[in-house]
């Protein structure tokens, strides 16, 4: 099934207080964390989260969403599944980076959201062999999207086409991968939203077979 873009307005007004005070600890949290890892934590790059709050409520306000559970495909900090959680949305996060996950649950809990965070691979074990095949068929310099992990839907009693809304920023040649996989695993009518190379954000909803297809 296809995926169709869909234009939003954004309106760019103030951020609630909650809001601002959460992005300025979430802000310091990262810094920190990143300043004391050791290596570059593999494929972690925050979106710009003020942006993406500004996407997510304006979905909200729009209605667009065929209903409210949230997952964020490569969570990172967990900073966008906690900014869902405050747009009352249900969230999930699914992330590979066992320190990133550890670091998530802390500011979510600090901050008394519920969001629930998993260590592993947000690709179906269905689709690994898919995946494989990318990663020899390109030649992306860093390429993170991995497969050797622990299926996270294990653990979550969920699949890919139980989300209302999967949120992801993928790295510059992973964008097909993405949308392949949605594409393949989501659920009619659901929406990807994913935060661009440009710094900018995208909303596409898959939709059923356009007339004439096969």
């Amino acid at each position: 099934m296809p995926l169709v873009d869909i234009d939003i307005s954004i309106n760019g007004s103030v951020l609630p207080d909650d809001v601002v005070v959460f992005l300025r600890e979430a802000d310091l949290r990262v810094s920190q964390f990143v300043r004391n890892s050791p290596i570059r934590v593999t494929g972690f790059v925050p979106s710009d989260f003020v942006t993406v709050y500004h996407f997510l409520r304006a979905i909200t306000e729009a209605n667009l969403a065929p209903g409210t559970s949230f997952c964020e495909w490569g969570s990172g900090f967990g900073v966008v599944a906690s900014l869902a959680a405050m747009l009352e949305f249900k969230v999930w996060g699914i992330e590979i980076e066992r320190g990133l996950v550890d670091a998530s649950r802390r500011l979510a809990d600090d901050f008394r959201l519920p969001v629930e965070f998993v260590h592993g691979s947000f690709i179906p074990s269905s689709a690994e062999a898919d995946v494989e095949k990318a990663y020899a068929d390109t030649s992306t310099e860093y390429f993170w999207l991995v497969t050797d992990a622990d299926d996270a839907y294990d653990e979550l009693g969920l699949g890919p086409h139980d989300f209302d809304i999967v949120f992801a920023y993928p790295w510059p040649g992973e964008e097909c991968l993405i949308e392949g996989l949605f594409e393949k695993y989501a659920a009619e009518e659901a929406l990807l939203v994913t935060y661009t190379q440009y710094n900018s954000v995208r909303l596409r909803r898959k939709v059923g077979e356009m007339p004439g297809s096969s």
